[in-house]
């Protein structure tokens, strides 16, 4: 998003996150969440591509979650949810630059595409919506878990 706007704070601030704020008492939180995030991408160098290093680690977690969701623990609700995903990254994966990057990169940037096409105003098909929302499904559980993870609340034999 602070690519999308040209790192220009104030307009990223006024066109889009204040429209999905509660009320304007979050305004400043989000300044400054959004000014840190602006200052890290220059000092590390990532105006044009790239993710920050903290994201990065992340992704680097989410990834080991992810397979050890699908092929350590037997996680049957999220092998489900990927599985219904999974024809729709390949698919993205196919149409787009990203054939070198793992499947939750192609969603997540699946779904920043969609998140780009819906600040144009381009109409998106039903079957393509069909297919963000696969992934948006996968992703959203995904965090879920995540979350458990790292609160240490995720027991890996209960599924």
């Amino acid at each position: 998003m602070i690519r999308a706007y040209q790192f220009d704070l104030d307009a990223l601030l006024n066109d889009y996150v204040s429209r999905h704020l509660p009320n304007e008492s979050f305004l400043p939180a989000y300044r400054q969440w959004y000014a840190d995030l602006i200052e890290q991408m220059k000092s590390q160098g990532i105006q044009k591509s790239g993710h920050i290093l903290d994201l990065q680690e992340i992704m680097v977690e989410l990834s080991y979650l992810h397979n050890t969701m699908l092929n350590v623990s037997g996680d049957h609700k999220y092998k489900e949810v990927f599985e219904r995903a999974l024809p729709f990254v390949e698919e993205f994966k196919e149409r787009s630059n990203l054939k070198d990057k793992n499947h939750l990169e192609v969603a997540f940037n699946a779904l920043y595409m969609k998140l780009l096409l819906r600040l144009k105003g381009t109409e998106i098909s039903a079957e393509s919506e069909e297919g963000f929302d696969a992934m948006r499904i996968m992703l959203a559980y995904l965090s879920r878990c995540y979350r458990q993870m790292k609160d240490g609340n995720l027991d890996f034999l209960q599924n």
